[in-house]
């Protein structure tokens, strides 16, 4: 089923998002996890894919057993920067044939390596992929990603959400957005967006914060921001009580924002898990 569909009539939801393990040895235990959220009812869950096509298979069989053996609605990362469309034709093919009918369409990283070749041009942005998607597969529903602080590419605010509205016009059916730490973001971004004529529904999306050292990473690959405020908070519980303590005060974080999102009316959450099961039990509980 088309997760767009079920949006519109499943308010207020929740869902999570994975990635694989790197390696098969940790499949059992990735999986035991998610066993554990389906206590939390999600609507649909999506399975991340890194560069590379291993990870890319890797995505696929996930994504296969996640619908059909845990009966999950299931979304699948898909990039498409250097793919081609017999590439892309023959994906698409297989999620349709393992019963994955949604699709998180991405444009994906460029290489970063001088001497790799050029790409194919088939697919230069997320917006391409939609357009084919819809054009080849229109039975397969498209969500997009957004950044309510701006992609890190954008020359402007104004530009990205230009451009957001553009690729949201291709025949996307929902966006979900990149995890952000303040409401007010999601918000603005909303308000931005409808003001340009968006109707899609857009879904916030939250991180738990559980250790110092992975929120640093994190923000410094993905360019989100934090609060200062909550910055401060979360190193003074590590001088307090260390790890153990910034983790209790990530997820108490964490269901405050779901609160506030959901009683500002954003539609729902879509949870970053870290392929984490207790933390986000103790995040969603009581909330949906």
């Amino acid at each position: 089923m088309q997760i767009g569909n079920m949006i519109e009539n499943n308010r207020p939801f929740l869902s999570l998002e994975f990635f694989p393990p790197k390696e098969k040895e940790g499949w059992p235990e990735f999986f035991a996890r998610v066993e554990k959220l389906k206590q939390l009812h999600p609507l649909f869950v999506s399975i991340t894919c890194g560069a590379g096509g291993s990870s890319r298979d890797n995505t696929l069989e996930i994504a296969s057993r996640l619908q059909n053996e845990m009966k999950l609605e299931t979304m699948a990362h898909l990039t498409c920067l250097g793919g081609d469309r017999a590439s892309m034709k023959e994906t698409l093919t297989q999620l349709q044939g393992m019963g994955v009918s949604n699709i998180l369409a991405l444009r994906g990283d460029p290489s970063r390596d001088p001497d790799a070749p050029p790409p194919p041009k088939d697919f230069c942005y997320a917006s391409d992929l939609v357009t084919y998607v819809r054009e080849n597969f229109p039975e397969t529903g498209v969500g997009v990603a957004g950044y309510p602080e701006a992609h890190p590419e954008s020359p402007s605010i104004a530009s990205d959400r230009q451009r957001m509205k553009e690729k949201l016009e291709c025949g996307t059916d929902f966006l979900v957005t990149q995890f952000l730490f303040d409401s007010r973001l999601y918000f603005d971004y909303v308000e931005r967006l409808r003001e340009l004529g968006v109707t899609q529904p857009i879904i916030p999306g939250v991180l738990p914060v559980l250790s110092l050292k992975s929120v640093r990473h994190i923000l410094s690959l993905s360019g989100a921001s934090i609060p200062g405020r909550l910055y401060l908070d979360l190193e003074e519980a590590n001088e307090r009580g260390g790890p153990e303590e910034v983790r209790k005060l990530g997820i108490e974080f964490a269901r405050k924002q779901i609160r506030e999102l959901l009683a500002g009316g954003a539609p729902g959450i879509h949870l970053y898990t870290l392929n984490q099961a207790e933390p986000c039990l103790q995040i969603a509980a009581d909330l949906f």
